[in-house]
């Protein structure tokens, strides 16, 4: 699909506005129906993943990073850690056989298990199950600089998975995530029910695929 970021964000024509009241009680519902259903469906997983961290890595279960979400608010975004602590070989972006990743982290990243623990953000009313991706807080900075209307994606709450992670491969450079963002944008100019299911089935084939977001 080929987009054009300036038609997408021409706000005379079809202005990116926030969710109306009924668009957010849809979004709710599923994502209560669907937190329920993971961590009914991934508590085993989770469980092991305790174990499986605290085997290969010393240090803390949790990662704990402040990313931003609805109307460029902070929030601390809960993830199971996959990479080693106090590693100095430190970089914004994960790359390719990334050596401060270890074993079970990299399982844990290519099926999305060290998404899990934002399922408490959900409930926390952080995030949604599906919305923009929410960045680390330093990096949104950054592109906000570089980027036009980059903070028109946070005019809504980010979510574990979104259009621009199942549309687009893993970004690692600003012109990723220009690309990204036009995916973020279009998904919230023109949101709809059917969307919503669909993202969540392409969610699910990717994980199925191996393919990682």
């Amino acid at each position: 699909m080929t987009m054009n970021i300036q038609n997408i964000t021409n706000t005379q024509n079809n202005p990116i506005k926030e969710y109306s009241t009924l668009i957010y009680i849809q979004k709710r519902v599923i994502d209560f129906c669907f937190v329920i259903l993971l961590f009914i469906i991934t508590s085993p997983i989770m469980l092991y993943s305790l174990y499986r961290i605290k085997k290969e890595s010393s240090g803390t279960i949790f990662f704990k990073q402040s990313r931003v979400g609805k109307d460029e608010k902070a929030f601390t975004c809960y993830k199971f850690r996959s990479m080693h602590q106090g590693d100095k070989n430190f970089n914004h972006y994960t790359q390719d056989n990334d050596l401060r990743i270890f074993p079970y982290g990299k399982i844990m990243r290519k099926y999305r298990i060290d998404e899990l623990p934002q399922l408490f953000n959900i409930l926390k009313g952080d995030m949604h199950l599906i919305g923009p991706r929410a960045e680390w807080d330093i990096l949104v900075k950054n592109y906000e600089k570089v980027i036009p209307d980059y903070h028109q994606r946070h005019i809504v709450k980010p979510g574990i998975t979104g259009l621009a992670q199942v549309s687009y491969p893993y970004g690692c450079n600003i012109e990723d995530t220009k690309e990204k963002l036009k995916y973020d944008l279009e998904y919230i100019k023109e949101w709809s029910l059917k969307k919503e299911i669909a993202i969540i089935m392409k969610t699910i084939q990717v994980v199925i695929q191996k393919k990682g977001i």
